[in-house]
């Protein structure tokens, strides 16, 4: 295998990649191997049909797709490496030639990390923020707390109301026909949720128990699946059951049903005490924002297209993975949002850019501060991991296992941010 680099503008870098013949060759082996089952040629067993049969029904180009994946796959790593570029990107790989009994050639586009002018970032100047907690920040509390004790009850002898709780049985029609994930049973719908696409849940209001309702609406034009992107549906409703929240009031029997408190008065004095202390992080993270913010704004960097896209995508993996948390899954969420994961890269963009400038920042004030993180350092915060999972502490290591170098990394950032605040006035 040989490498050549091809420095690109704002911080790309292209890879021309060859791989010898002979390993295109062992590849397109490989790929026969792997496939051979699916062809059937006359005169052979299906699985039985040997190589020369293959390429001279279907051409010598059938395994080449297959082939030219194995070798990328097996050479890019190797190849990146031995530039010694900060690559900080996926690469966007374009095979250049591919021939039987020839090398295969293939270029790979990447962004490098980009170097980083630092401006001013010691001494940066942040307007203090009082900290005062309102009676009705605590009311507002309480109700939260309310809301989680409420209780669903059935809902005799009354419509259904925005705020109800609708057990449904569904059923959507595009023209005429069912489509794939039109349909529920027993589904529990929130009225005035938006849960449900257009205006789906008003049209339940006003309905009884015991209703079958037709519910005609229209698909965003930027809906998940693309044959239903605009389109009118009729939806098949049965309306099965309807509940309605029940409070319990607000008291000091309240106050020990839910607290460790007594009294409603105690209880209320350490939610407020908890506010404060949730203010005053939530200050110390505005703090740390504004500053950060200063320092790259002063900072001169070329940051590559890629670097925000890879920072991005990695923006709704992190989302799918939380919406995956709480028992949805994220294909459901697109399709009750009528987005996109296309349409959330890009909404996400901005605080992409956001977070690799930052991080980039952070990593150059690392640099010139010679910040470093020592082994007590690591371990203090393995211990923290520890308390936190609650895990043992060996067990913790065993599952960082050779992420350390990463968790060092972590480390300096926090510790660069800590400096950066502990320099402002």
């Amino acid at each position: 295998m040989s490498v050549k680099v091809e420095k690109g503008e704002k911080n790309t870098a292209k890879l021309i990649i060859e791989v010898p013949a002979e390993e295109f060759e062992a590849a397109i082996k490989r790929a026969y191997e792997k496939n051979k089952d699916k062809f059937q040629v006359d005169g052979f067993r299906k699985g039985k049909v040997p190589y020369d049969a293959v390429e001279k029904m279907y051409g010598p180009s059938v395994f080449f797709e297959d082939a030219a994946n194995d070798c990328i796959q097996k050479t890019y790593p190797d190849a990146a490496k031995e530039t010694e570029l900060e690559i900080v990107s996926m690469p966007e790989i374009n095979v250049t030639k591919i021939a039987k009994g020839d090398s295969l050639v293939y270029e790979a586009t990447v962004a490098l990390k980009p170097d980083v002018k630092l401006g001013k970032y010691k001494g940066i100047k942040v307007d203090k923020v009082e900290i005062e907690v309102t009676d009705d920040e605590v009311d507002a509390e309480l109700d939260k707390v309310k809301e989680q004790n409420a209780r669903l009850v059935a809902k005799e002898g009354e419509p259904v109301a925005d705020g109800d709780t609708v057990t449904i049985d569904f059923e959507g029609f595009v023209d005429d026909k069912p489509f794939e994930g039109g349909k529920g049973e027993d589904y529990p719908l929130v009225i005035g949720s938006h849960s449900f696409i257009d205006t789906f849940e008003e049209q339940l209001i006003g309905k009884n128990a015991g209703d079958d309702v037709e519910v005609n609406v229209t698909f965003p034009e930027q809906y998940q699946a693309e044959e239903l992107q605009g389109k009118p549906a009729l939806f098949k409703v049965k309306v099965k059951e309807i509940k309605v929240k029940e409070y319990p009031e607000i008291d000091d029997d309240f106050a020990q049903d839910v607290s460790e408190f007594d009294t409603l008065d105690e209880y209320k004095e350490d939610i407020k005490k908890n506010l404060t202390e949730q203010k005053e992080k939530n200050a110390e993270a505005e703090k740390e924002g504004k500053i950060i913010e200063a320092i790259v704004e002063d900072a001169k960097m070329d940051v590559p297209e890629q670097m925000i896209n890879t920072a991005a995508d990695q923006m709704v993996q992190e989302f799918a993975q939380q919406i995956q948390m709480q028992g949805i899954s994220f294909d459901q969420y697109m399709q009750m949002t009528g987005s996109s994961p296309e349409a959330m890269r890009d909404q996400v963009k901005p605080q992409a850019e956001n977070r690799v400038k930052s991080s980039l920042v952070l990593e150059a004030i690392v640099d010139a501060e010679n910040i470093e993180a020592s082994d007590e350092d690591v371990e203090e915060e393995l211990k923290k991991m520890a308390d936190q999972y609650q895990m043992e502490l060996d067990k913790v290591k065993e599952m960082i296992g050779d992420q350390t170098e990463n968790l060092k990394r972590d480390i300096t950032m926090q510790k660069a941010v800590k400096f950066v605040v502990d320099e402002s006035k």
